[in-house]
């Protein structure tokens, strides 16, 4: 099922927001290319939201703890998390983010 998040013109380029869809916390990201990524919005060394981390390329940072992670993996490429994290399809459709997600 795919569920409409915001329109991409509303996260500025190199920036993430969080969203919320049911109980699980998304960090969408902007790359300052203009990509979209989506991905938990916990960092898996603690209880950390990604999406108030750092963008860089295809990387985002947590914030204070420095861990990094791929934007299209999901994978811890620097300590101290050594943990993946979910990443989520995104489907861009008239200008419009949509999630693509589980429906349970």
């Amino acid at each position: 099922m795919a569920v409409r998040i915001c329109a991409v013109e509303d996260i500025k380029p190199g920036k993430a927001i969080r969203v919320k869809i049911g109980e699980t916390a998304i960090a969408i990201v902007r790359t300052k290319a203009g990509d979209v990524k989506a991905l938990d919005d916990k960092c898996s060394h603690g209880e950390i939201s990604l999406s108030e981390g750092f963008v860089d390329n295809e990387t985002i940072e947590c914030w204070a703890h420095g861990a990094k992670f791929s934007l299209t993996t999901g994978e811890a490429l620097t300590l101290p998390a050594f943990e993946s994290v979910a990443v989520y399809e995104v489907i861009i459709d008239n200008g419009d983010i949509f999630l693509e997600i589980d429906a349970e």
